[in-house]
């Protein structure tokens, strides 16, 4: 089978490449997929970079998140058939023609979902569905984000306005707050002027800000702080432009504010059984119905990777870069 490959950690234009690799056997409780789509994460290539929070042993293969039919069941599989359509984003090294995963850690995909859907039902829903829930906000309470035209920020946005609080999002340019809005979320501010704080507060009509999520690091950290509430909250949960938080002392001292990380893959892991159920049920009734929506902006053979890495960076994308093995 074709499999994207790396044997040094660097670009991952240039040392992700196609390679032949064994096609693999499932083993007890296990199946194996045929690939259909697999989507490009932001932390899928910080992974072949090395620097995020897992580090795979070298030679390695890329991807966490696809969907995929069944093409065969290892000893002791009753609950998953041959041909079912299924989505996993708890798998590392997806971006191949098959992969071997637990059946068990799979989900199986309604025939109304679309596989441009399901390939990216999982990771960043999940994450932005969890990290709404993780925050004990009620109906009616007020939340500030920025990168919000990033792909959880837009998700953030969307199942908060589905749950009653009020999002506000952060963009760094004026083009961001336009495609936002194209996809009906208004409450967007563009940070690239100096009355962003006055747009702000006509926005909320002084409401406070309880809880402030920063996606970006650096000064953007700051920025989020500033307007938070006494006693507010800065979950850090991604570092877009810095891996540094800059942020003022007087804020965090005079406000006694509290900064805490979010990891969701580890939230996930960590989640009870139930909890986790009733939240997946409630991002597929969001996306079915259409309050969730999970934009493609191109798709991309595996072999094209240089491309599709290019792609994903690119400004003003909207939606997932999606690899078809």
């Amino acid at each position: 089978m074709r499999a994207l490959v790396q044997h040094e950690f660097g670009d991952p234009a240039v040392v992700l490449a196609v390679e032949e690799r064994p096609l693999p056997q499932p083993g007890p409780g296990q199946v194996r997929v045929r690939t259909l789509l697999s989507p490009i994460h932001n932390h899928d290539l910080w992974t072949v970079r090395g620097i995020y929070g897992f580090k795979p042993a070298l030679p390695a293969l890329a991807g966490t998140e696809a969907v995929g039919v069944v093409d065969a069941l290892g000893a002791g599989v009753d609950q998953l058939d041959l041909g079912q359509r299924v989505a996993t984003g708890g798998t590392f090294g997806l971006w191949t023609e098959h992969f071997v995963a637990d059946a068990a850690g799979l989900i199986r995909v309604p025939d109304a979902l679309p596989d441009e859907s399901a390939a990216q039902f999982v990771a960043m829903p999940f994450s932005a569905i969890s990290l709404l829930h993780s925050l004990d906000l009620r109906e009616g309470d007020w939340l500030i984000q920025n990168a919000a035209n990033g792909a959880v920020g837009r998700m953030v946005a969307q199942l908060g306005a589905a749950r009653g609080i009020n999002v506000v999002g952060l963009v760094r340019r004026a083009g961001g707050v336009n495609e936002l809005r194209t996809q009906g979320i208004e409450r967007v501010i563009a940070t690239d002027t100096d009355d962003w704080r006055d747009k702000l507060a006509e926005i909320t009509g002084g409401a406070p800000l309880h809880v402030g999520i920063d996606s970006v690091g650096g000064t953007s950290a700051g920025d989020i702080m500033s307007v938070l509430a006494t006693n507010g909250t800065l979950v850090v949960f991604g570092a877009m432009a810095s891996p540094t938080l800059e942020i003022a002392s007087g804020d965090i001292i005079f406000k006694q504010a509290a900064v805490k990380g979010f990891w969701g893959s580890v939230v996930s892991r960590e989640m009870p059984a139930d909890i986790k159920g009733q939240l997946f049920q409630e991002l597929m009734g969001r996306v079915l119905d259409g309050t969730l929506t999970l934009p493609v902006a191109a798709t991309y053979d595996i072999s094209e990777i240089s491309a599709a890495v290019a792609a994903s960076g690119e400004a003003g994308r909207v939606g997932k870069v999606l690899l078809r093995a």
